[in-house]
C-alpha cells in the first residue's frame, strides 16, 4: 500500500459546483454537508453548488466551503482505500485547518466552527482596512524581501521558487508593483482580492481567532502536520494554537513546507480540493514528487485505482 502526505487547498481554489458529484453520489458526503449547514447557520452547501460566484468568493463563505470539500474528499478516499497509509499532512493557509482535522487535532465539527469564525474575522478585517496583494514572478527571496521593505508591505505567500506574494496597504502594494523591476523582479501583478491577507492588516482577525482557539480542546495529531509559519511539524496543543493564530498575519512558507516533506523522504502526495493548484506548486518546488489530485468523482476514481 502506498504512503502519502495529504495536501489541502487554500482560499482561491473555490469554484461554483465544487463537491456536486460527491454530494449527489454519497450518503457520507450528503450527511457532512447537512451537518455543515446546521453548524454554520447558513446554506453553505447551496452556495457551493449554485453560487453565485461573488457569494462563494466571500471570505466567510469560501473558507468553510474549502474545508468542507477537503474533508468530504478525504472521508470518501478513506472509505474507498481504508488501508492507505498517511505519513504527514499540510495545507495552504486555510488548508492547514483541514490538515489538522484530517490528522485528528480537532473534530470535523469543531474545525468547521473555527474555520467559519476565521473566515468571518478575516472578512471583517478586509472591510475595516484598505489592503491589496500582488504576485511577484521571477524574483528570489532576497530581492522580494528588499522590495517589501522598501514599500513597507509584508511577504504573504512563498508559494514556489520565483512565485511570491506581497500583501499590505493599497499604496504600499501599488508602490511595490511600480518598483518591482528596480529590484530584479520580472513581473509584478496586482491581484483581485478583497484585502491584505497574511499581513499586519489582519491583526484584528488574528487576535479574535487566538481567543477562539484558546477555548478549543486539541488532540495530538496522528501524523505530523506542517505549519505554514515555520514550515515544520507542530504537535503540542499550545504550539498548534499559536501557529494557527499567527498564520493569519504571517507568511505562508509553502515552498519550505514541501521541501521539508520531500527532504524527509515523502515524495507521494494526495491533493484534496478543487482544481490542481497545489499540484502545480509542488511540481515547481520538487519536480521529483508525484501528486494525485482528488477534486471530483472522476478524480477520486482515478486516484483509488492508482493507490489501491
Amino acid at each position: 500500500m502506498s504512503q502519502v502526505a495529504l495536501l489541502f487547498a487554500g482560499q482561491g481554489a473555490q469554484k461554483v459546483g465544487m463537491g456536486a458529484d460527491f454530494i449527489e453520489s454519497s450518503d457520507v458526503a450528503r450527511a457532512m454537508a447537512a451537518e455543515a449547514d446546521a453548524i454554520l447557520g447558513f446554506p453553505l452547501t447551496r452556495v457551493m453548488l449554485e453560487g453565485p460566484d461573488e457569494e462563494l468568493t466571500r471570505t466567510s463563505r469560501c473558507q468553510p466551503a474549502l474545508y468542507l470539500h477537503g474533508m468530504i474528499a478525504w472521508s470518501l478516499m478513506r472509505e474507498r482505500v481504508p488501508g492507505l497509509e498517511v505519513v504527514a499532512a499540510a495545507g495552504l493557509s486555510l488548508g492547514e485547518f483541514t490538515a489538522h482535522a484530517a490528522a485528528g487535532t480537532f473534530t470535523f465539527a469543531e474545525g468547521l466552527r473555527l474555520v467559519g469564525r476565521r473566515g468571518a474575522f478575516m472578512e471583517e478585517a478586509c472591510e475595516a482596512t484598505e489592503g491589496a496583494m500582488a504576485a511577484l514572478i521571477g524574483g528570489d527571496d532576497e530581492q522580494v524581501r528588499a522590495l517589501a521593505a522598501a514599500a513597507d508591505v509584508d511577504v504573504a505567500n512563498e508559494n514556489a521558487p520565483g512565485q511570491i506574494v506581497l500583501s499590505g496597504t493599497v499604496g504600499g502594494i501599488d508602490l511595490a508593483v511600480a518598483r518591482a523591476k528596480e529590484f530584479g523582479i520580472r513581473r509584478a501583478i496586482k491581484l483581485n482580492v478583497a484585502g491584505a491577507y497574511h499581513s499586519r492588516l489582519m491583526r484584528g482577525a488574528q487576535e479574535k481567532l487566538a481567543a477562539e482557539l484558546a477555548s478549543v480542546a486539541l488532540a495530538r495529531p496522528t501524523v505530523p502536520v506542517i505549519c505554514n509559519v515555520a514550515a515544520a511539524p507542530v504537535a503540542d496543543a499550545d504550539e498548534i494554537r499559536d501557529t494557527l493564530a499567527r498564520q493569519v498575519t504571517g507568511s505562508v512558507k509553502w515552498t519550505a513546507s514541501i521541501r521539508h516533506l520531500v527532504d524527509a523522504g515523502h515524495t507521494r502526495f494526495l491533493e484534496l480540493g478543487p482544481g490542481k493548484v497545489l499540484s502545480g506548486l509542488v511540481s515547481k518546488i520538487a519536480p521529483e514528487a508525484v501528486v494525485h489530485s482528488v477534486e471530483d468523482g472522476s478524480g477520486l476514481d482515478a486516484v483509488v485505482a492508482a493507490l489501491s
